[in-house]
């Protein structure tokens, strides 16, 4: 399929240098040194974790920075750092093409998506910044804390190879424990940290993950700020009752649910966390969250 991809966009005049990858980081390295030879636009064959990995290469690369919270302006189109990142969904998550058209559905998105990249299609997107105790990262998509993370990170260590039934077992222990939790943290360096006990924390960019799940429903991926959804101290009882909510967005209406447009988020955390992060599953000891606005063109 990925070679008949390719030679489809070959025959519409786009010139394409494969690289492949053998192991995780490799894309990151491959589109890090591609930037510095000075290759602006980027295609990620796979799922939301190869272009996690892509972005991850691509910046601080290109050059943008943020200062005291805030990104140094708005970049322009014609700005010539601004790297350019199709997408050939091939994986087994691909919840960031979902928010610019519904055929990117499981069944349509290779479709859909190949047309853009036809059309030249492109569009600004923001670009989110993590700092934590040892580093840097980047996203397009998510970054969540939580219930969600948690599943996530028990299925990488635990279950990995068994599939489906791996998520779902996952899910069931989750459910069991039910780690309610406090993750200290607050909103444009206003008031006091939040330290209450919560089921999840997200920090989206756009609407989707997991593929379906409409986990941040007011998220606008070119609008230069965090869409911030927390879900409170709900009972086993009540998230099974309500989970049929995050897949049409009204669980931001739930009496424990919240959510806020901001520009930054400071975390004061103890320890590191488990987080999820654009389809990868990550320990990190979270500080800040910050925003570079139309930092990146996606074809879509």
């Amino acid at each position: 399929m990925v070679g008949a991809a390719l030679a489809r966009l070959r025959a519409a005049g786009i010139v394409i240098e494969a690289a492949e990858t053998n192991a995780a980081g490799d894309a990151t390295q491959i589109a890090r040194e591609a930037y510095r030879r000075g290759c602006r636009k980027f295609l990620a064959v796979g799922g939301d974790g190869t272009s996690y990995e892509i972005v991850n290469g691509l910046f601080p690369e290109s050059g943008v920075e943020v200062s005291g919270g805030r990104s140094q302006g708005v970049l322009g189109d014609e700005d010539e750092r601004i790297p350019t990142l199709g997408f050939l969904p091939l994986g087994t998550g691909n919840s960031f093409l979902r928010d610019f058209s519904e055929r990117n559905a499981p069944d349509h998105g290779l479709e859909h998506a190949m047309r853009a990249i036809e059309a030249r299609r492109s569009r600004a997107c923001d670009v989110f910044r993590l700092v934590h105790s040892d580093g840097v990262i980047h996203y397009i998509n998510l970054l969540s804390v939580g219930f969600a993370a948690d599943v996530a990170m028990l299925r990488h260590r635990r279950f990995q190879g068994l599939g489906q039934f791996g998520y779902l077992l996952s899910i069931f222990l989750c459910l069991a424990r039910l780690n309610r939790r406090p993750f200290p943290m607050r909103v444009d360096g206003q008031g006091e940290f939040d330290a209450r006990r919560c089921l999840f924390l997200t920090f989206n960019n756009s609407k989707f993950t997991g593929g379906t799940m409409m986990i941040a429903p007011d998220a606008v991926t070119d609008d230069g700020l965090i869409e911030y959804v927390r879900w409170g101290s709900i009972g086993r009882l009540g998230l099974i009752r309500n989970l049929p909510r995050l897949y049409d967005g009204t669980h931001t209406r739930h009496a424990l649910a919240e959510r806020h447009a901001t520009r930054q988020v400071e975390f004061r955390l103890e320890e590191p966390v488990d987080l999820m992060v654009d389809g990868e599953v990550l320990t990190l000891h979270c500080e800040r969250i910050d925003v570079l606005p139309s930092a990146l063109r996606v074809m879509v």
